[in-house]
């Protein structure tokens, strides 16, 4: 499923025209990111968690050439699927 079939799955549901239910996509997904930028942790309930994952610097290795490289320090969205999530793919 893309943003756009959840825009579309949201306006059946909800009886809701497709700008309301784009906006309220977008709301959702703005608010998650805002919460990761600033550090929080994101959480729904039996569907999954979201939080930031700090990767120190390393050194790594270039597959074409073989060269060595530094691989800076980044940070990642790291997704954890929730127990009721794992249990229904899992059926």
């Amino acid at each position: 499923m893309n943003k756009l079939e959840l825009i579309s799955a949201l306006k059946k549901e909800a009886g809701i025209s497709k700008l309301e239910a784009a906006k309220v996509v977008q709301i959702f997904l703005e608010s998650m990111t805002d919460a990761l930028v600033i550090g929080e942790r994101v959480e729904i309930r039996g569907l999954c968690s979201i939080f930031i994952k700090n990767y120190k610097s390393y050194t790594g290795r270039n597959p074409k050439t073989g060269k060595k490289v530094a691989i800076h320090s980044k940070k990642l969205p790291f997704f954890k699927s929730g127990k009721e999530l794992k249990e229904r793919v899992n059926y």
